[in-house]
């Protein structure tokens, strides 16, 4: 099944997830939606955002084990993919925007 509702998260949710949710959001059939993981992030991860999404993309492993950690009942049924993006770019640098879809595209198909 293609996804049509996907959930981007990093840490603090400020580079990152929001520069993903940026590059895909307006895609055709495609909703998006982003948050962080981290106590301090701008935008935090809640449960319904979770319960939304068809897929879930995480940036880094260690994401994915905050993921479950905070989330696990929630996750059953989802796929949750990650990306391995380190944290070494900024909002919408050409080389993330580059990455992201590279790593993104062939998840939508």
């Amino acid at each position: 099944m293609t996804p049509r509702r996907v959930l981007f998260l990093c840490s603090r949710h400020r580079l990152r997830s929001p520069t993903a949710a940026a590059v895909f959001a307006g895609r055709s059939g495609l909703e998006v939606d982003s948050a962080g993981l981290a106590d301090d992030a701008d935008t935090p991860l809640d449960a319904e955002q979770l319960d939304w999404a068809d897929l879930v993309v995480v940036m880094e492993a260690q994401h994915a084990r905050r993921l479950h950690q905070r989330f696990g009942p929630r996750l059953k049924g989802k796929r949750v993919v990650t990306l391995d993006i380190p944290d070494d770019y900024d909002f919408m640098q050409p080389e993330l925007v580059a990455l992201l879809e590279r790593r993104v595209a062939p998840l939508l198909r």
